[in-house]
């Protein structure tokens, strides 16, 4: 039976992201999900609780792996002694998500990932990346003057600025490499 939640689980989230991709976040309703996937009406809230968490499952299966080989290696690399620089920091993080937003899909998964994260809602993560603790571990490891509720409040700003950035599509004069300056600055700065 495992093996079988487990494939419910995807084809909700498969279902989910090719309705939401089509109609936006407001349009698709838990029900055109269970429907669209031909599964009983309350499947969705049997298998995640919510709309909002099978949203939360799908941006963290999806997203995960696009950051993981990064962050795998940067764990490596400090376990190793390695100390890593703000620009490095700010080019983890930017540079993914500018290869998502080529993408409508990528667009969309970060269009969601915006609404959760600016919106501070309760996404209930469960990869030790989507929450906020080893990004400020990293950030301290190259700023060890920085408490860590200063590098807390750092990240909280560069991340919704990144977000912003990507998902609603800043104006094109401003490109991405004006993001990375500015952010780095926020992070490295007095």
């Amino acid at each position: 039976m495992p093996g079988t939640d487990a494939t419910t689980r995807e084809r909700l989230l498969t279902v989910a992201e090719r309705l939401l991709l089509e109609s936006g976040y407001d349009a698709v309703s838990v029900r055109a999900i269970n429907s669209a996937a031909g599964m009983n009406p309350a499947a969705v809230h049997y298998h995640f609780g919510s709309k909002d968490a099978l949203i939360a499952a799908l941006l963290e299966a999806r997203l995960a792996p696009v950051w993981q080989r990064r962050l795998d290696e940067v764990a490596a690399r400090r376990r190793d002694g390695w100390v890593p620089e703000v620009p490095e920091l700010v080019d983890l993080v930017v540079t993914p998500l500018a290869e998502l937003a080529a993408d409508p899909v990528g667009h969309l998964r970060l269009r969601l990932l915006a609404r959760f994260v600016l919106g501070r809602g309760e996404a209930g993560w469960t990869s030790r990346w989507f929450g906020l603790s080893p990004w400020v571990e990293l950030l301290r490891d190259a700023r060890p003057e920085l408490s860590k509720a200063d590098a807390a409040r750092r990240w909280l700003l560069a991340f919704g600025l990144i977000l912003q950035f990507f998902a609603d599509g800043m104006p094109g004069e401003v490109p991405v490499a004006t993001l990375r300056a500015f952010v780095t600055a926020g992070l490295a700065g007095s």
